[in-house]
């Protein structure tokens, strides 16, 4: 099978790029990347020596309909598995043109030429996001409404929308994935569990929004990445699978517990000012996943917390090198210097 990755520089992305030539000699990729400020080729090192027969990388940007059909073409590609995405929450609500022209306009592009190419199967992948906000109880299923919130879930839910009319109108194999959050080694430092842990390590602050009651639906990325693989292998075109890893925390416990395992004290935490439209809950009913195809995650939070940490401990120098000057303007700009 020849696949077709997008932003698979990302942290996501990477993460599946390794995992599924780990898995299975007979999958290729190429991997279609903009490099982006999150997008990072060193995320992939690895990938590049052990299974360079396998792999081969393009930069490039999703929206330029052109490139896309030309590498569908010149790799023999089978399916498109797409993580290309802008996707932190923060960022949107300071501007949002980037998500929009990425994230519904190149998700076009793709299918576009996905349409043109007679793919086998076109695997989009989303997130919990795109249902908006769930009280204390009950779970996000397949059929759940899609409500978003902030300008990110939005045009996610844009991309869905059209992947699924590409399906209908077209007959174009779309199979929409919703993921909860995810974390795991080579996740850029602006997201809540990377950024507690790397402040942590420096004993800095421990920004939480709010009162950190904020619930969250925790996955390891490796888990979210094996979903993937089987959805790809089994899915059934015109469906919509959510993934969960069944571990929901408060964003206060989890720091807490980077904390702990880090020896430091929980007095680093800091509370700041909430952002708007701040989702209370997200959690994740995989049932239809579970039942039709027989996922379930594997990994533990507590030890895929750890794993993680340790990853950062031993990967600070990969730390100091993706912090980019705009992002470290940016962090500023929100949550005052490092």
């Amino acid at each position: 099978m020849n696949i077709l990755v997008t932003g698979g520089a990302g942290f996501i992305g990477s993460n599946f790029v390794r995992f599924v030539l780990k898995r299975d000699q007979n999958v290729s990729v190429t991997n279609l990347d903009k490099l982006t400020y999150a997008g990072n080729l060193e995320n992939l090192f690895d990938v590049e020596e052990k299974f360079s027969e396998r792999y081969n990388f393009h930069h490039g940007d999703i929206c330029d309909k052109l490139l896309v059909k030309r590498l569908l073409k010149e790799n023999d590609i089978d399916c498109i598995v797409n993580f290309a995405a802008e996707t932190h929450v923060d960022r949107s609500i300071i501007d949002s043109d980037a998500f929009i022209r990425t994230n519904v306009i190149g998700t076009k592009a793709l299918l576009d030429a996905a349409l043109d190419a007679d793919l086998r199967l076109f695997i989009q992948i989303s997130t919990d996001e795109v249902y908006g906000s769930l009280g204390q109880d009950g779970k996000f299923c397949e059929e759940s409404g899609i409500d978003p919130n902030s300008p990110y879930s939005a045009s996610k839910a844009a991309a869905d929308h059209l992947s699924r009319a590409y399906f209908k109108t077209y007959k174009l194999p779309v199979i929409i994935t919703r993921c909860s959050n995810n974390y795991g080694p080579y996740q850029f430092p602006e997201k809540l569990i990377p950024l507690l842990i790397t402040n942590a390590i420096e004993n800095k602050p421990l920004p939480i929004y709010g009162a950190g009651k904020n619930i969250r639906d925790w996955i390891y990325a490796d888990d979210h990445s094996s979903a993937i693989e089987m959805i790809l292998n089994s899915g059934i075109p015109g469906e919509v699978y959510n993934i969960g890893g069944d571990c929901e925390l408060e964003n206060l416990t989890v720091a807490e517990m980077v904390l702990d395992l880090l020896a430091k004290p929980r007095s680093l935490i800091t509370f700041v000012k909430d952002r708007p439209g701040h989702d209370l809950r997200y959690a994740m009913d995989f049932t239809k996943l579970k039942t039709e195809l027989g996922w379930s995650p594997a990994m533990r939070f507590e030890t895929g917390l750890k794993q993680t940490i340790d990853w950062y401990l031993k990967n600070q120098d990969w730390v100091a090198r993706v912090f980019t000057k705009e992002y470290l303007d940016y962090y500023e700009q929100n949550y005052g210097s490092r």
